[in-house]
């Protein structure tokens, strides 16, 4: 399933490369890629535990992460 995010509070593009290169790491995850520039990230992953974990690996990577589904 394709969805898209918003995410707040996350610093800078070098930021937004390196998170995204975790969350393509997650188990069922099976694309990422975030826009610094719109504050979006466009997921593709298999389920809810994976969205789980990918909430996970933002609350990790940057205190403070917040992502809210728009589409």
């Amino acid at each position: 399933m394709k969805h898209i995010y918003q995410i707040q509070n996350l610093d800078c593009a070098a930021c937004a490369l390196k998170l995204e290169d975790k969350i393509k790491k997650v188990s069922g995850v099976n694309n990422c890629s975030i826009n610094f520039i719109m504050q979006k990230m466009t997921i593709d992953f298999s389920d809810n535990n994976t969205l789980d974990e990918v909430k996970k690996v933002c609350d990790k990577f940057e205190d403070g992460i917040k992502i809210t589904r728009i589409g």
